[in-house]
């Protein structure tokens, strides 16, 4: 099944601008966010700024796995739940 990709507008150091993303992708940075405990334009603010792709969406599709990665190399379960519970 193909994910629809998604376009949404972010305001980021006061502009707004936009990002085509799949909708796993929001998904998934919705819950990085919260695990955080930032807003979802905070995490994207903090992606932007560190971002080493030539645009957004290549900086989001390329933090998105490497943050689930590396807290499963750490042991980290990936349902937050879990996290708490242990």
């Amino acid at each position: 099944m193909k994910a629809s990709v998604v376009k949404r507008s972010i305001v980021l150091g006061g502009h707004k601008t936009s990002v085509s993303l799949e909708d796993p992708f929001w998904t998934a940075m919705k819950e990085i966010a919260g695990l955080k405990e930032m807003t979802l334009a905070g995490l994207v603010t903090q992606m932007d700024a560190d971002r080493e792709h030539s645009n957004l969406s290549s900086a989001i599709h390329v933090f998105v796995p490497d943050h689930f990665r590396s807290r499963a190399s750490v042991g980290e379960t990936l349902i937050p739940e879990a996290n708490a519970a242990a």
